[in-house]
């Protein structure tokens, strides 16, 4: 096939204790899947049906960190009020469309630490306006990613402490255990929207303490289980 001109090549994200790479397909995000960040966000939490955006895929977005390092990120244009969220970020390895809910586990390739970062004076405008997110969280470098730790290490992650700190004070802590909708239930769902394929990843939302990071801040988010994700804002 001829292409007008090359085009932008694939993401890979490293993948803890091996050689090779995942490749990035798509990468969805649920929003407010907890309770306390749906109350600190002006929102009574319920069970209804939980709803997802889209992040770019592409290597403009996506900061791939590497084990033991610190990635430096600018601080973005058009914000005042530029926000971390830590989140447990799922890779799909197989894929499907109508997944039920005790099958989803064996879609899972793995997990990694991820933050969603986000322009909240953006997303604020947009939403008061009934207007799309994106400006507010599908900005460049939105996306850092610490490696994947496959399934076949981890086994099935239902529970485990999730936590940021900013220049080491601690801004979000919370039980992966208390997410509104769980990760099985969140495949299951999206995949009746949309049919999941290898090299999807899914965000699966942030809890409470979600605030605003200045430039020269050091943030570092935690997972029971999946080591830790250290990024700069420049």
């Amino acid at each position: 096939m001829n292409f007008a001109f090359a085009p932008t090549p694939t993401v890979g994200l490293p993948i803890a204790g091996r050689d090779e790479q995942f490749p990035v397909r798509r990468v969805y995000c649920v929003g407010r899947n907890y309770a306390a960040h749906a109350r600190e966000m002006g929102f009574d939490p319920d069970r209804e049906p939980p709803f997802f955006f889209c992040k770019p895929n592409d290597d403009a977005s996506i900061v791939p960190v590497a084990d033991g390092t610190t990635a430096t990120i600018p601080y973005p244009a058009e914000t005042q009020n530029y926000h971390y969220e830590i989140e447990l970020v799922v890779a799909i390895g197989r894929g499907g469309s109508n997944i039920p809910v005790e099958q989803a586990t064996q879609h899972i390739f793995g997990y990694a630490v991820g933050l969603d970062m986000t322009r909240r004076d953006q997303q604020m405008k947009m939403r008061e306006m009934g207007r799309p997110w994106e400006v507010g969280k599908a900005f460049d470098l939105s996306a850092p990613i610490a490696p994947l730790h496959p399934l076949d290490a981890t086994g099935e992650i239902e529970h485990g402490a999730i936590t940021l700190s900013v220049d080491g004070e601690t801004r979000q802590a919370s039980d992966l255990a208390k997410l509104i909708w769980s990760v099985p239930e969140i495949i299951a769902n999206l995949s009746t929207l949309f049919e999941l394929r290898p090299g999807d990843l899914i965000f699966t939302g942030t809890p409470e303490g979600v605030g605003a990071v200045e430039r020269g801040q050091t943030m570092v988010g935690r997972i029971d289980g999946l080591g830790e994700l250290r990024v700069k804002v420049a």
